[in-house]
């Protein structure tokens, strides 16, 4: 069976990689080689995981506290993708560039962490198989229909407005 808690740590190990391969670009060519796929994903993943896996975890986390954790993944997610706009308004491998590169990567690697340690364990403890499967199908087709992030929703959320509409 497929499983949502897989497919959010596939990404997040491919995030780490690519953020690690930025580290290691010698041109600008590079560093767009890498960067624009990584930028597309960040925005992906966040608004999947804002679709599929939170409204679950609002509705079926009892082992923590469901709403903090979303509350604190909208807000890092918020801040991921405000670093994200940020850097796309400046040319690639300036200073700025590389500062708001360094926000979206110190932003992710906070948010990964977090949810890794807290949204992650709380909803293997609380879902079942069947729904872990269920939504790995939903994420699975997120990506689909959103091929080279196309659609994706890249505003800013609310995180108690979110909580409210989906709790």
């Amino acid at each position: 069976m497929a499983d949502i808690i897989e497919l959010i740590y596939a990404d997040h190990d491919w995030f780490r990689r690519h953020f690690f391969y930025l580290d290691d670009a010698k041109s600008d060519a590079e560093l767009t080689a890498i960067w624009q796929p990584l930028a597309t994903r960040l925005d992906t993943h966040a608004d999947a995981e804002e679709t599929v896996f939170y409204p679950a975890l609002l509705k079926v986390g009892d082992s923590g506290d469901p709403e903090d954790e979303t509350e604190d993944a909208i807000e890092d997610h918020n801040a991921i993708r405000d670093a994200v706009k940020q850097a796309r308004t400046h040319a690639v491998g300036t200073p700025e560039w590389f500062e708001a590169v360094g926000k979206a990567r110190t932003e992710n690697g906070k948010h990964i962490d977090e949810e890794e340690r807290e949204a992650l364990p709380d909803f293997i403890k609380s879902a079942t198989a069947e729904l872990r499967h269920e939504l790995a199908m939903k994420w699975l087709q997120f990506y689909h229909q959103h091929p080279d992030g196309k659609g994706v929703d890249e505003s800013d959320k609310d995180p108690q407005d979110y909580i409210s509409e989906n709790s």
